[in-house]
């Protein structure tokens, strides 16, 4: 993980969010899953056959996945690790948070 200089003191301080690191990586994985869904929205109003549209539609599904999958894995990693070393009432409404998110990712 980088980590940024506090201003006061010139002390490294953890990153505001754990996904700060892979924060460029984040932004073009999106604009590519931005692309793709223009790309759907192109086939469908070109007439596509539905399945090769539906193809595309599980491409991008997969890929936002994917992006949720790597955003779950650093707020472990950094939120609710953070949080559980603040104190263990922190770390549990981290974990909670982080169960509710899990919850809306598999509706």
């Amino acid at each position: 993980m980088n980590d940024t200089v506090d201003d006061a003191g010139g002390a490294p301080v953890a990153p505001p969010h754990g996904y700060t690191a892979d924060k460029d990586a984040y932004l073009r994985r999106l604009k590519r899953i931005e692309g793709q869904v223009r790309g759907i929205a192109r086939m469908v109003s070109e007439d596509s056959y539905c399945i090769d549209i539906l193809t595309q539609v599980a491409a991008v599904n997969k890929a936002l996945h994917a992006v949720s999958i790597g955003l779950l894995e650093e707020h472990i990693g950094h939120c609710v690790v953070s949080a559980a070393a603040e104190s263990p009432e922190a770390g549990d409404a981290k974990v909670r948070e982080a169960s509710d998110a899990i919850a809306r990712l598999l509706r």
